[in-house]
């Protein structure tokens, strides 16, 4: 049985909101706020205007719509999508959209019930990967921390010169001015 083509046009809409829910790169994008502090909100915004963007374009190609994505994703969220999903987000996208026109109401619903399946997993990976953004950050700080205090030691010394090393001071194995092979006193140096 064909569904309205209002019912359609609204089902049409809950399934774009699930194609971008389910989408690895928005995800990641909008939890570390790569789009700013309104993040949460471009992401909302962005399902109004790729249903609008379908809405208008009646024909569109798997081209049109990858580069309108990757359009916004670069100007609102400040990312480029190089993990290969824009044409199977596209082509998710297009598949709806057919649906949506030829009214098969059934198909749409399971569609978008499998891309809810799918977001659940990208929500879980999304966290994940949050996480381990800020272990990272975290541990990069701490590195530079040691650094910092490593090589503040070192800044502060005017000049340090030459440093006797212990380890090469081995007082059998040393020239002697007699021998002719170092004409100088009985120390291992090593110059900074």
């Amino acid at each position: 049985m064909a569904a309205s083509a209002e019912q359609a046009r609204a089902l049409f809409g809950v399934g774009v909101r699930a194609v971008l829910e389910a989408w690895p790169a928005l995800q990641i994008a909008v939890e570390n706020s790569f789009g700013g502090v309104h993040s949460r909100e471009k992401a909302l915004w962005l399902g109004g205007v790729v249903e609008d963007y379908f809405l208008q374009n009646a024909d569109l190609e798997q081209e049109e719509v990858e580069d309108f994505l990757s359009d916004i994703m670069s100007t609102e969220f400040d990312t480029l999508i190089e993990d290969g999903s824009l044409p199977q987000v596209s082509q998710q996208l297009q598949t709806m959209f057919r649906y949506c026109q030829r009214g098969e109401e059934t198909l749409l619903r399971q569609f978008i019930t499998q891309l809810g399946q799918k977001q659940m997993e990208v929500r879980a990976t999304a966290t994940t990967t949050a996480t381990e953004v800020q272990a990272i950050d975290q541990t990069k700080d701490a590195v530079s921390d040691k650094e910092g205090r490593i090589d503040g030691g070192a800044e502060e010394m005017e000049d340090p010169g030459i440093l006797c090393h212990p380890d090469l001071f081995d007082p059998d194995s040393l020239p002697t001015r007699s021998s002719g092979q170092f004409p100088g006193a009985g120390f291992s140096f090593l110059l900074n």
